[in-house]
């Protein structure tokens, strides 16, 4: 006989005007409140309200909480090189973008270009 193994994946959308208290920050990232409050005092994180739980994170903290914890946890990097890491990461990201739209209007042109003869 043989045994099956089945994964389930469970994936949550975020828009982008989606917050987080600290409690669910925490929660969905399997940390301390101590952690999060030590990226907030990187600058990793920048919550909006009163300090302590009434702070709120946008959902983009989900995500650079995530890439700091891989960083540390997989490759040894302190928060401080964290922080640059995603600085940096980003950076890419908005030039890739910036060079996707400069691309595709550069095509844009072409095909609207006559051909000459």
């Amino acid at each position: 006989m043989v045994d099956k193994v089945q994964s389930v994946f469970v994936a949550e959308l975020i828009d982008e005007q989606t917050t987080f208290t600290m409690a669910d920050l925490c929660r969905a990232c399997a940390v301390e409140a101590e952690l999060i409050e030590s990226l907030v005092e990187q600058g990793i994180l920048e919550p909006s309200g009163r300090r302590g739980r009434h702070w709120e994170f946008p959902s983009s903290s989900l995500r650079r909480t995530r890439v700091t914890l891989h960083l540390q946890r997989d490759l040894g990097v302190n928060l401080a090189g964290a922080a640059l890491a995603l600085d940096l990461l980003e950076r890419i990201q908005q030039l890739d973008q910036d060079l996707r739209a400069l691309r595709g209007g550069a095509d844009a042109r072409q095909a609207a270009k006559p051909e000459s003869s």
